[in-house]
């Protein structure tokens, strides 16, 4: 990595990969990573509070609750216990809900290893604080930036776990441990690029689930084509340019953690948020839409703190701020595309904001 937003494709045989993992949660995501991480040759203990979930992972090498169908690798075993997920973990990748991860972690600080590199794969930002959840790892773990990365790209879970061709981006302040990351979870089929801007990287995580939310309203009302890719597009125009009014890369938006993790959370029905959004589309209400949807939909309450942190900087953010509504109840979903079609015309792009044409010599490499 030469400069920030620079990326570096990295192959299995680029960096030692760490031997010993930790994953902080067993859902559909913290499964799906431990399974990256064996595969590319660690030896991985995912942590959770649900005993029987544990035991399934450990005994019959399976999480049918969230992967169904899906055989786990030997290298894999689960536990309840944090000491002994975390005892000797070089990496703890952590995929618990951003809303309660503050309350989930604190507890196991305490086990964490000295020198170990806390991974982020939650996307959201905090509701109590509007903090990133890079942020909310180094304050709660008592660990400095330089041991944190983030994990973000379009990375739908399940596609993953049946070893579909995927890449992904590990950003981090610190080169050695973006490369670190990346030499754990590199393999024949899941090609990590490494990057230096982790505010950009992040937002792109959490504010695409707010978006998706709006394709699936719109979707689930019978708009076609037309208007997904137009929310879509407008939808990345609201993610730039509160990533630039915090100091984000303008490049980092049309690559993997920008327009690829877009473009995969809205179009697919694998998405959590996506498939909720048609739900409320379709009429439902929140409750109804979430008891309709497994797991857990991050831009419901995402969205809030995301409008909250676009208004501290001055930043407007109309989908976005349309999706808060609805979920409120203070917007009809129906009314929804005439709110946003009705604003004063103005001229395409990222107002006020410069977007400097891409340089071949940061171009990902492979």
């Amino acid at each position: 990595m030469t400069a920030t937003g620079a990326r570096v494709g990295l192959g299995p045989d680029d960096a030692a990969a760490p031997r010993r993992a930790a994953v902080l949660g067993t859902g559909g995501w913290g499964t799906t990573f431990g399974l990256v991480l064996a595969d590319a040759g660690c030896d991985v203990t995912l942590w959770g509070r649900s005993a029987a979930v544990c035991r399934e992972v450990r005994e019959e090498h399976r999480n049918e609750a969230y992967l169904p169908g899906v055989p786990l690798p030997e290298r894999i075993t689960a536990t309840t216990d944090p000491a002994e997920a975390l005892r000797g973990a070089q990496v703890v990748a952590v995929a618990v809900p951003a809303q309660s991860a503050r309350t989930v972690l604190a507890p196991l600080r305490e086990h964490l290893e000295p020198d170990a590199v806390v991974v982020s794969l939650m996307k959201g930002v905090e509701l109590t604080s509007d903090r990133r959840m890079s942020e909310v790892l180094q304050e709660v773990l008592d660990v400095p930036a330089s041991r944190v990365a983030v994990v973000s790209g379009p990375n739908l879970a399940r596609e993953i776990a049946e070893r579909q061709p995927t890449a992904t981006v590990v950003a981090s302040s610190d080169p050695g441990t973006a490369r670190l990351v990346a030499a754990a979870c590199a393999s024949a089929w899941f090609r990590p690029y490494t990057h230096a801007d982790v505010v950009g990287v992040e937002l792109c995580g959490a504010v695409k689930n707010v978006i998706a939310l709006a394709v699936g309203i719109a979707q689930g009302q019978g708009f076609g084509h037309n208007t997904t890719a137009t929310v879509i597009t407008r939808g990345l125009v609201e993610i730039t340019r509160l990533g630039l009014a915090l100091g984000a890369d303008a490049e980092t938006f049309s690559g993997l953690a920008g327009m690829g993790d877009l473009v995969a959370t809205c179009a697919s029905p694998l998405s959590r948020n996506h498939s909720l959004g048609v739900q409320l589309g379709r009429g439902l209400t929140l409750d109804r839409a979430l008891d309709a949807t497994p797991g857990t939909a991050e831009g419901v309450k995402s969205s809030t703190s995301v409008l909250e942190l676009a208004q501290t900087v001055g930043v407007d953010m109309p989908i976005t701020a349309a999706v808060v509504d609805v979920l409120a109840g203070r917007l009809a979903v129906e009314d929804m595309a005439a709110s946003l079609l009705s604003r004063p015309h103005r001229a395409e792009g990222v107002e006020g904001a410069h977007t400097p044409l891409p340089r071949p010599d940061l171009e990902p490499a492979g």
